[in-house]
């Protein structure tokens, strides 16, 4: 499958750009497929293609010392990754894997930079995507030094709703994670194993603070609680 312009322009941080820009960039980018557990980006790696998510879900992943997987950010459709090379022109720092079958789309970093800066709507999107992604890894790396088991896993979850469902809060109204993650992939983002993930679901779940609604939304319906649960005001 060939990428057109059409497909570049689904992804909001290209859709600023001209025609003739898109068109060069089209011409230059590829469109690649991941089976689950596919490598998408490699660690250590000078990566020369920013990825583009069309299709499926990614994870960034790193390594302990001892080996131990973490993961650090999810990559939804419409998203992309590997920004950081734009700038720094530096080895990817961590791993990116496929979590499910996913198809993305692949677009040469120089070609990238040979338009950016002449697109200043695209710039603060980019810039505004690099402040988000350290805010959030400052709060992952917060949320692995709490000792309370229940707490992180809680504090994983607030930390999954967004912005907009927050503002709801106190308004009595439940909240919904869209295709929240597994229990494993939240134990790999808080380096607990998936048991413990799982007992803490069964306590959430059965007080009906959480309740699955199939695999494509976790039904928040007490938002209050769980808030406090992840701030450490209350107890599970």
């Amino acid at each position: 499958m060939a990428v057109t312009i059409e497909l570049l322009s689904t992804f909001s941080i290209l859709k600023s750009l001209s025609e003739p820009a898109l068109l060069q960039l089209a011409n230059q980018s590829i469109l690649r497929k991941f089976s689950r557990r596919g490598v998408v980006l490699n660690a250590g790696e000078k990566e020369e293609f920013l990825c583009f998510l069309f299709e499926g879900r990614l994870q960034g992943v790193d390594f302990t010392l001892d080996g131990r997987e973490v993961g650090l950010y999810f990559v939804e459709p419409g998203d992309f990754c590997g920004e950081l090379g734009l700038f720094d022109q530096r080895e990817q720092p961590e791993y990116v894997m496929a979590l499910t079958r996913s198809q993305a789309v692949f677009v040469p970093m120089a070609a990238l930079r040979s338009v950016m800066f002449d697109s200043r709507p695209m710039m603060e999107l980019l810039c505004e995507r690099i402040a988000k992604r350290v805010r959030t890894m400052s709060a992952q790396r917060s949320l692995l030094g709490l000792p309370n088991v229940p707490q992180r896993v809680c504090g994983q979850l607030w930390m999954l709703v967004s912005d907009d469902e927050k503002e709801t809060l106190g308004k009595d109204a439940a909240m919904a994670i869209k295709n929240p993650p597994t229990h494993q992939e939240i134990a790999i983002m808080l380096n607990l194993s998936r048991e413990s993930v799982t007992r803490v679901f069964q306590t959430l779940q059965s007080r009906q603070i959480v309740q699955r609604d199939g695999n494509a939304r976790l039904i928040i319906s007490d938002p209050g609680v769980l808030k406090g649960l992840a701030y450490g005001d209350v107890e599970l």
